[in-house]
């Protein structure tokens, strides 16, 4: 594990003795209202609610919670970290949500089963390994590669990210992916001018 990923288990390490102490998930890294937006792309969007939903780097596993109960029953999780996945268990438990599959894995080398999913969801994974100081470019596509497999043809691809601007991440998955439409995300003001803090797009694969 490089630094990062060890700061990383870390996090979720605190967060699991915070959740068997008091119950609760812990920081959820993008917000609510990522997490809405989300749901509300593929309620709008009319996706069957049996699709095939791979959330790449699931954390405390809080948004295939919200999506179970939207109704979704074909929910994959995944995280590299164990502490994360043992923090989804709990959460998952807590819940009552036995729809809800969850697993170690590392994306970047992943196993055959990981593929067939119509749906891949990533809030802040892409952005971490972009953050890897070890070969990040490397690592970047390793991760469209993944994803390639991962992911149906004409399968959707949701990423919510706070490093990359639109026209960034449209050049990083150029590679066997179209966009769709980019969902509108908060505007931040500053020193006079108007950014994105959050760039949401839906990609689909070719």
């Amino acid at each position: 594990l490089s630094p990062l990923d060890s700061s990383w288990d870390a996090a979720y390490e605190r967060d699991l003795q915070t959740f068997q102490d008091i119950g609760d998930a812990g920081e959820i890294w993008f917000g609510e209202e990522s997490m809405a937006r989300i749901i509300r792309w593929l309620e709008k969007q009319k996706v069957p609610l049996d699709s095939p939903v791979l959330d790449i780097g699931t954390g405390n596993g809080v948004l295939l919670t919200e999506l179970a109960k939207s109704g979704y029953r074909n929910l994959t999780g995944i995280d590299y970290s164990p502490s994360a996945i043992q923090l989804s268990e709990k959460v998952r438990e807590k819940e009552g949500m036995s729809d809800i599959k969850l697993k170690v894995e590392d994306f970047l080398a992943p196993t055959a089963e990981l593929a067939g999913f119509e749906i891949c969801i990533d809030k802040g994974t892409f952005d971490a390994i972009s953050l890897n100081p070890d070969n990040a470019v490397g690592k970047r596509k390793q991760y469209v590669r993944s994803l390639c497999s991962a992911l149906k043809p004409e399968g959707f691809f949701l990423i919510t990210s706070c490093n990359w601007t639109k026209e960034e991440l449209l050049k990083e998955f150029r590679e066997g992916f179209e966009i769709l439409e980019e969902l509108p995300t908060p505007k931040f003001c500053f020193g006079g001018r108007i950014g994105n803090s959050v760039t949401a797009l839906v990609f689909q694969r070719k």
